[in-house]
């Protein structure tokens, strides 16, 4: 019984290795959506310039825009996605994700 216990014990760490590392969710500045945007003002966001870094560093990569439930949250999280294909981030690489808190901002995540 206890090499059956070991033998899960190890199964179990061996898995964890597999699963996919997360990488840092980098807050998107609410001030973003203060006035009009352009592709210079989004390319101004320290957030966006390190996930598009980040991004072309790791090939293979997808970045994830996390959003909260509601209209204004999606349209937000929707045309950051465009101002990254407008960037030349491939929009088959990009993904959106509702797993936000109401009332939070925006999160940008590079994942491998």
């Amino acid at each position: 019984m206890k090499r059956i216990f070991q033998a899960c014990g190890w199964l179990f760490l061996w898995a964890i290795c597999l699963l996919p590392a997360r990488a840092e969710q980098i807050l998107i500045a609410p001030e973003l959506w203060d006035h009009p945007r352009s592709a210079r003002s989004v390319l101004e966001q320290t957030a966006i310039r390190e996930a598009i870094r980040q991004h072309l560093e790791l090939p293979g990569s997808r970045i994830v825009i996390h959003h909260g439930y509601g209209q204004t949250p999606l349209l937000q999280a929707e045309e950051l996605r465009a101002w990254l294909m407008t960037l030349a981030v491939d929009a088959a690489r990009i993904t959106l994700l509702n797993d936000v808190k109401p009332n939070e901002a925006l999160k940008i995540e590079v994942v491998k």
